[in-house]
């Protein structure tokens, strides 16, 4: 036992070779990657010189106390007196964090594993604030992870994976970084797995929601489609009635142009016919064209019709000839708007007399309606 101890002593006072696992425990699982990395298992003596490689920390102790931390490039120490105790590797570091089960806050257990990603910000923290830091990372990841998922729903899992890493490195960093001086980079879930029927019950729900949204879209389509039909034969019927009035317009517009067309062009030509006939010879060519239309027209008689009225001196044309012309002079010699007082008839002055004397005045009474006199007209004949 005495022998044992000095042995222990020996090498505690910088003898330099570590013969066991259990001397590399104090600086945790960073100073085992290292070690894996040295062929000899040995860490750095104390030769006086040495030389620090680049990303790496060396805590150096002397008397079994804490002394200073080497940096990278030529650092001197007292032999005898001064330790390497622990070398920190300063670059990032991948853990793998080892499957678990974890309970959803819908009460659905999943199994999942993950990625960390880890950097020792403060040597000195790592070395002595914690006995195995990546063992402590470890475990810290997992319960993390285990108290975050178990504030979302299975749903939410998937959705907000992200989300769900940010906060596990979040809660990581609020426990190692100031108490251990490990700082977690990143955390990424890499599987999950799921309960069989939980599948099952996930893959039912996905086909129904894809046909929930097929239908949907099918009847978008069809509403979409039957707006646009409307909305075409809509603008149709509104293209159509606006062509039909302009057309209406249009025509309007014409007939009545046609219209004032014929009237100017009937009245040059009446104006030229009066002009003619007030000329020397224009009483006589227009006798010529009235007998000229008379015969022509006498001439179409039961052409168009089997009855037909006929004077009674059809043979004698002279005659026929003689009165259309004196039908003309008879228009001819008449002013416009001028009528004789032959024409009214007889009744019309009795008529107007007879208003005047509808009502007598009366001193004694109201007024009262003269009785109507009676008129005879001398053409009537007494039976």
């Amino acid at each position: 036992m005495n022998k044992s101890r000095l042995l222990l002593r020996g090498l505690e006072n910088g003898s330099g070779v570590i013969r066991s696992d259990a001397h590399l425990r104090p600086c945790g699982g960073f100073c085992l990657q290292l070690r894996r990395q040295r062929s000899d298992g040995r860490l750095p003596t104390n030769t006086v010189l040495k030389f620090v490689p680049q990303q790496e920390a060396w805590i150096v102790e002397r008397m079994g106390r804490f002394n200073r931390t080497l940096e990278p490039g030529l650092n001197i120490l007292i032999p005898i007196i001064d330790r390497i105790r622990y070398v920190q590797n300063l670059k990032e570091i991948v853990i793998d964090i080892p499957s678990q089960q974890a309970i959803t806050k819908d009460n659905v257990t999943l199994t999942l594993d993950g990625v960390l990603y880890v950097q020792v910000e403060d040597p000195y923290k790592a070395s002595y604030g914690v006995d195995d830091p990546e063992y402590a990372v470890t475990q810290l990841a997992q319960t993390s992870t285990r108290s975050e998922l178990g504030k979302l729903q299975l749903d939410q899992v998937f959705e907000e994976r992200q989300l769900l890493n940010k906060s596990i490195v979040q809660a990581i960093n609020e426990a190692a970084r100031q108490a251990w001086g490990i700082r977690c980079l990143r955390y990424e879930i890499r599987d999950i797995h799921m309960p069989e029927r939980v599948k099952e019950a996930m893959q039912l729900m996905v086909e129904a929601e894809r046909r929930k949204r097929a239908d949907i879209t099918e009847s978008e389509g069809v509403r979409i489609s039957r707006i646009n039909v409307a909305e075409g034969a809509k603008q149709s019927t509104i293209l159509t009635s606006e062509a039909d009035m302009t057309e209406q317009i249009n025509r309007a517009k014409g007939e009545a142009q046609a219209i004032l067309n014929v009237a100017q062009a009937t009245a040059q030509s009446i104006k030229l016919v009066s002009e003619a006939l007030n000329s020397k010879q224009g009483k006589d060519a227009a006798s010529l064209t009235i007998a000229e239309k008379y015969v022509e027209a006498f001439g179409k008689l039961a052409k168009e019709s089997n009855t037909v009225l006929l004077p009674s001196n059809t043979g004698d044309v002279s005659a026929m000839v003689a009165s259309a012309l004196a039908i003309y002079k008879n228009v001819g010699s008449r002013k416009p708007f001028e009528s004789s007082e032959e024409e009214l008839p007889q009744e019309s002055t009795a008529e107007a007399e007879s208003k005047k004397d509808d009502e007598v005045s009366n001193n004694d009474g109201p007024r009262v309606p003269k009785p109507k006199k009676k008129y005879k007209n001398p053409s009537w004949s007494e039976d």
